[in-house]
């Protein structure tokens, strides 16, 4: 039996069983599907009353405003909280004891503290101090600490990852901590837990429906209200549908430009080295912009080939 690289490769008996699980599942999938929509058309959720609602301009525009009010808040939040993570994360590699501790403890403090309990904190908890907060920043806040922490432990886990030889070749060639950091492991950094990154700021989009509990009017917000319609029976899995499909969208959108950054960064210009020509290969001075750092540290090795 020829075999692959990480398991062996089926027969005949394993492909037809996989085939057969494959159709058993398509099929109570269909059925579940198929129950659903009976289910719903039977309690009349299809009938024309109820998503009436959606008929309406005003309707249309409520919910573009919303949608607004959802991205201003998911904007700012993912700004902020790469800036935290960033900083978290190179405050948590410090050499220093005294640096790296608080940062550590701030760290674990802003992940433990869920973003709702975060939210009511802000917004209901401040003004018992005198000071009043609007619904935006405790939503924009509360995303920060929470998300910034969680970015800041993935950066701080890509950069810890790479090979030693990178740092130590950065000393090697006259470059200061900061340069090291900057200019070698935080690029890697960013390249490998892009993927991470990305996710992360979908869990901040999507966490900023937690709003609607201290009354900001997204999305969700916006659906609770016309899900309580009486004059459209109360539309509540009509709305939930429009408004959940908005998500889904935002997050596929998302989910396409991260697929586009990640292949553009992956497929970069090559390794600085020579210029191959019919001659042989031209050497790269040293400050000649053919040399670059294309994420990693390359060293170049200059080959002069002599004339016949």
């Amino acid at each position: 039996m020829s075999t692959s690289v990480l398991y062996d490769v089926p027969g005949p008996k394993a492909i037809m069983r996989n085939r057969l699980i494959a159709v058993a599942t398509v099929v109570v999938v269909l059925a579940v599907v198929a129950f659903l929509v009976y289910r719903f058309a039977l309690s009349g959720q299809f009938s024309a009353t109820k998503w009436g609602i959606f008929t309406y301009t005003v309707i249309w525009e409520q919910i573009l405003t919303a949608l607004g009010k959802t991205l201003a808040a998911f904007g700012l939040a993912a700004v902020l909280s790469l800036v935290l993570g960033f900083v978290l994360a190179i405050g948590r590699l410090s050499d220093h004891r005294w640096v790296r501790a608080p940062f550590m403890a701030i760290t674990e403090l802003f992940r433990a503290v869920p973003v709702l309990v975060m939210m009511m904190l802000l917004y209901y908890g401040l003004p018992s101090v005198g000071v009043k907060m609007e619904p935006y920043w405790a939503v924009v806040i509360a995303l920060v600490v929470y998300n910034g922490s969680v970015l800041a432990e993935a950066l701080r886990a890509g950069i810890e990852s790479l090979p030693r030889g990178q740092k130590e070749a950065g000393y090697a060639i006259g470059l200061r901590k900061s340069g090291v950091m900057r200019l070698i492991l935080l690029p890697q950094a960013v390249r490998a837990m892009l993927p991470v990154i990305i996710a992360q700021l979908v869990v901040t989009m999507k966490d900023t429906a937690l709003g609607f509990i201290i009354t900001y009017p997204e999305l969700l917000y916006l659906a609770k209200q016309l899900s309580s319609n009486a004059q459209f029976e109360r539309p509540l899995l009509q709305s939930a549908f429009v408004i959940g499909g908005i998500y889904i969208v935002m997050c596929l959108i998302m989910s396409w430009i991260a697929h586009i950054v990640e292949k553009r960064l992956r497929s970069g210009p090559g390794t600085a080295g020579g210029e191959t020509t019919s001659t042989g290969t031209v050497p790269v001075q040293p400050g000649d912009p053919r040399l670059h750092l294309d994420g990693t540290l390359t060293e170049v090795l200059s080959v002069q080939h002599d004339r016949p």
